[in-house]
């Protein structure tokens, strides 16, 4: 039997569905039937041996009272008693996950004036959250400072924008990550620059995973006029405009000087002559 959970620790490994817990290893599910049936076939051995029925009809008793109880007594007994050590194994396992860190990329407009810093990373180091990386975007009102966060996994994303505004941020915002928000926009862009150089017409891709966001139709484009700059449009004289969105996460101006270099670098290249045109080659 799968039993359900009973307490909070527990009902961490239930099902969200079916409430049901997963199935123990073999060895911790045989071992605790025996640890239950073990007492259940003595008393019931006992008992029935100190009768006078006949051999067949001992055997008999035996057979049917015994398997009546291991199915309706015993094993439910070992699900419900033994199951914090039938699960123990899973439960460690969860909790190493659930206090594993995890990333974050955060956003936070800060005064652009000498101390800000150190002040918004006192107040992530008051939660035990390391900062991985920092990119740093001027706009209007200030700065635009752009993190990677290691942050212990029991934080929450309310926590973190907590922490963004006790140290002096606005507009802040938080979104879960991966590893892959360590590689720089630089070092990503002169990538996607070769991709680019080998291929023009792949501009439109490279820019969408550049700035992970998507790329609109012409009918998408033109739906919606104030997008508060999570829009960022790229003309090109070869291949018309280029439309990305990127729904709740704004277009930093590096970010956008980024994509026009490469739509800068397509269009250059597209343009160029090939070596078979090229007189005298």
């Amino acid at each position: 039997m799968k039993p359900t959970a009973r307490n909070p620790a527990e009902a961490d490994l239930s099902c969200e569905v079916c409430g049901l817990m997963p199935e123990p290893t073999k060895t911790r599910l045989t071992v605790a039937n025996v640890a239950v049936m073990l007492p259940i076939e003595l008393l019931v051995h006992a008992l029935v041996v100190e009768t006078h029925l006949p051999y067949l009809a001992k055997v008999l008793v035996l057979t049917l009272t015994a398997t009546v109880l291991v199915i309706w007594v015993a094993e439910p007994s070992a699900a419900r008693m033994l199951r914090g050590w039938l699960h123990a194994p899973a439960l460690r396992h969860r909790r190493k996950l659930g206090s594993a860190p995890a990333l974050w990329r955060a956003r936070t407009v800060l005064q652009d004036q000498p101390g800000s810093l150190q002040k918004i990373t006192r107040a992530l180091a008051r939660l035990d959250t390391n900062i991985l990386s920092i990119h740093v975007h001027p706009v209007a009102g200030g700065v635009l400072d752009e993190f990677v966060l290691s942050a212990p996994g029991n934080l929450s994303e309310r926590h973190l924008l907590e922490a963004l505004h006790d140290g002096g941020g606005s507009g802040s915002r938080v979104w879960p990550t991966t590893a892959l928000a360590m590689a720089d926009g630089q070092t990503k862009a002169l990538s996607l620059a070769a991709r680019i150089a080998d291929a023009p017409d792949e501009l439109p891709l490279a820019v969408a995973e550049l700035l992970r966001a998507r790329i609109l139709t012409p009918a998408e484009a033109v739906l919606e006029k104030h997008d508060a700059g999570t829009r960022l449009k790229i003309p090109t004289a070869w291949h018309g405009p280029i439309m990305f969105a990127r729904p709740g996460e704004p277009f930093t101006p590096a970010e956008s000087a980024r994509a026009h270099r490469l739509a800068e670098l397509a269009e250059i290249l597209a343009h160029r002559p090939s070596p078979a045109q090229v007189p005298g080659t």
